[in-house]
């Protein structure tokens, strides 16, 4: 579908889990496409305070509000004027900025802060989400009208627990990068690739390159066992599935230390999986203070 499309000037939504490669995706569409020569530009909406989205996508002109800069400054469209722009955590989009998108989409033109005079566009648009946007429709928090103007070419990216026949290839891509990167001659035992194999990966491939290069790091030798991967292929099962957890003992020299190890391994698990602090400390019980405080004290 991503061939398909990836010539033409469609927009594009790309929609799946955190972690399953949407700006990958992204990517492989714009170098497809005709505009492969212009300017690719990714907007987080989501990292971007709604008090400044305004000023950063569409820009401003001079004297436009205070300590804005003298002489204005262009927004992200018109910077990417000709090329592409990905817009991930389109659903993170403030209600008032999704006014001003639909009208980029609808009459390709933006208006600065500050000025009434309308700048025509030629960006094509690329977005992307983890969250349900028809449900947010029926709840009024995203607009229904940008909804579709949005969903004109969707391509749903499943999760890697739904394509398992990925992650032996993806998890030998990466520690590819990774041998070259370090110097090293790491390679996966054939236990560890199993490991690898069953466990439920929450929080999809990023999650799988993270633990491949802590695994090449840590790895005493150059067979990657399976002790070197922070896994835990019980604790998490598909849905319908029953849950079971269970702990793997091992020698430990101080148990402090190894509980700590623990519940580290447990914090950076609930990340990977949520991708945020709020609902990591919540999966865990914990306040996001108590979790952020934890993170920075097992870390050391």
């Amino acid at each position: 579908m991503a061939d398909k499309v990836a010539p033409l000037d469609t927009t594009v939504m790309l929609l799946g889990e955190t972690g399953v490669g949407k700006e990958v995706f992204a990517k492989y569409i714009y170098s497809g496409s005709r505009r492969k020569e212009e300017s690719f530009i990714k907007v987080n909406c989501g990292a971007i305070p709604e008090s400044l989205i305004e000023s950063e996508l569409f820009g401003y002109e001079k004297g436009a509000f205070t300590g804005a800069d003298r002489n204005g400054k262009i927004g992200l469209f018109e910077a990417a004027n000709n090329g592409t722009i990905f817009l991930d955590e389109i659903g993170e989009l403030p209600m008032k900025m999704q006014v001003k998108l639909l009208r980029v989409l609808q009459e390709k033109e933006i208006e600065r802060i500050g000025s009434s005079k309308p700048v025509k566009v030629n960006v094509r648009v690329i977005a992307a989400t983890n969250r349900n946007l028809e449900d947010m429709v029926e709840k009024k928090l995203f607009r229904e009208d940008l909804y579709y103007r949005l969903m004109v070419f969707p391509i749903t990216i499943p999760p890697l627990r739904e394509r398992r026949e990925d992650i032996v290839p993806l998890a030998s891509r990466f520690l590819e990068e990774l041998n070259g990167k370090y110097g090293f001659h790491r390679n996966f035992s054939r236990e560890a690739y199993q490991l690898l194999n069953d466990y439920h990966w929450p929080g999809n491939i990023r999650e799988l390159r993270n633990i491949v290069e802590r695994a090449v790091i840590i790895s005493s030798g150059d067979e990657i066992m399976p002790d070197s991967l922070p896994v835990f292929p019980a604790g998490d099962r598909p849905c319908g599935e029953k849950r079971e957890k269970q702990v793997m003992l091992g020698q430990v020299e101080d148990l402090k230390e190894a509980m700590g190890e623990l519940e580290l391994r447990y914090i950076n698990h609930a990340y990977e999986k949520y991708g945020n602090v709020r609902d990591a400390a919540e999966s865990l019980g914990m306040t996001p203070s108590t979790f952020v405080r934890r993170r920075k004290r097992y870390a050391k």
